[in-house]
């Protein structure tokens, strides 16, 4: 998927251009950029800014909104009444979801945002925005009002269909984020990190542009990104001698099964073997006990059409059949730690084993009543009554009453499943 950043760029990479570069990069998104003024700026202060030409702002966008698929767009400094004004005829009329992010000072006190293009940005940015993600400051600049609910409002009124006030802090240890959507409000609290950083803002709005182009909900959206912030802040890192920089942290397990999942929506009719409950895809710790130990998806890689989407984060804890499927075998065969789900098919199932994989099955209608009874004990239970001197590269069962035929392919690494489901691609 393809996330189109209109912004500033900034020498420290605490945010703008270089920053969202990193961000949906690492989140399996292929970035493209628009640049609308070059800073020079580190952790202590912004020393210059020069705007780009009216020109050159209009060949950037003509360049890539001429040639690349975009399925959503993240809009963050602007600067002037010029570069507003060339970015609202070219996205006027666009379909696709954007994300702005009213950039207007600096963590160091420097205007981002010329005072008589308030006015232009009011008319012309805002009503492009499907989000827009003001912090207590950006909103009381762009309504008046320090209420986050009054802000809200009016900024909605002013166009924009979904309205985040982000950052008000209730007490020392906790801070809020007010939502406005068309016809419904709702607060979102978290814990506060004393910690003075750069580049939470644009971490917020890349994570909720990253949401919108998966095809996620306002409310599960917000989610994720007071998640992703206050990881992003935790992590920040003290690398020059002013302020600390946010910095997302991936872990090499979410690397390698990033992508895993990248080579997975490769594979030529992959939306074929999506099951009717979707597909998880899980990496393990070392010597997993619990799902909190296996890296999963939040929200499953979904179909939609011929595409396959990834709804939802990466997380510990993010599957549970999967997961407990993964656990179960590690306690025999510890060097498996990853495994996929995929739709029952008996093309399948006889092409692994002209492969000469080991392909292992249990019967879930002999399932004990008490097992049925007690949730997430089918998978433990099933594969725990096959287990026995083969570490098997596919299980699978017919289902039951209600419940979905499945097949399970394992491997030691993501990779190692790859190339096991890349192997059976002709019997799809």
């Amino acid at each position: 998927m393809n996330i189109l950043s209109i912004g500033g760029s900034d020498t420290s990479s605490g945010a703008g251009i270089q920053s969202d570069i990193k961000i949906f990069s690492n989140n399996g998104f292929y970035p493209f950029t628009v640049i609308t003024a070059i800073t020079s700026q580190n952790t202590k202060k912004i020393t210059s800014i020069e705007p780009v030409s009216r020109r050159s702002l209009e060949l950037q966008m003509e360049s890539v909104l001429s040639d690349f698929q975009i399925d959503a767009i993240k809009i963050g400094m602007v600067f002037n009444s010029q570069n507003i004004k060339t970015i609202h005829s070219k996205l006027k009329n666009s379909k696709f979801p954007i994300v702005v992010d009213p950039i207007i000072k600096s963590t160091t006190g420097r205007l981002l945002l010329k005072k008589n293009a308030l006015s232009d940005y009011r008319k012309m940015i805002i009503p492009l925005a499907d989000v827009i993600t003001p912090n207590r400051y950006e909103s009381k600049v762009l309504t008046g009002f320090t209420d986050a609910k009054k802000a809200a409002k009016k900024i909605q009124v002013m166009g924009a269909k979904n309205v985040i006030i982000t950052g008000f802090t209730e007490s020392n240890n906790k801070i809020s984020d007010y939502i406005l959507e068309p016809n419904n409000q709702y607060k979102i609290s978290g814990k506060k990190i004393q910690i003075i950083n750069h580049g939470s803002g644009c971490d917020y709005s890349a994570s909720m542009t990253q949401s919108l182009a998966k095809g996620l909900t306002i409310s599960k959206s917000v989610r994720i990104a007071k998640k992703f912030v206050y990881q992003s802040i935790k992590n920040s890192i003290s690398i020059g001698k002013g302020i600390n920089i946010t910095h997302q942290e991936i872990p090499k397990d979410a690397k390698n099964l990033l992508y895993a999942i990248d080579e997975l929506k490769q594979i030529k009719n992959i939306h074929k073997v999506i099951p009717e409950c979707q597909t998880n895809f899980v990496f393990a710790k070392i010597n997993p006990k619990t799902i909190n130990d296996v890296l999963g998806i939040s929200g499953r890689l979904v179909k939609a059409g011929k595409e396959i989407i990834t709804a939802g984060e990466l997380a510990y804890g993010g599957s549970q059949h999967v997961a407990s499927a993964v656990i179960q075998i590690n306690k025999k065969f510890p060097e498996i730690l990853s495994c996929i789900n995929i739709k029952y098919n008996t093309k399948i199932i006889s092409k692994a084993k002209k492969l000469g994989f080991v392909v292992l099955s249990y019967d879930r209608t002999k399932e004990p009543t008490k097992v049925k009874r007690q949730e997430n004990s089918s998978i433990i239970w099933g594969m725990s009554s096959i287990l026995k001197t083969k570490c098997p590269d596919l299980v699978y069962h017919k289902g039951d009453f209600g419940k979905e035929a499945m097949i399970l392919i394992f491997g030691q690494t993501p990779n190692d499943v790859i190339k096991k489901v890349s192997k059976l691609r002709l019997s799809y």
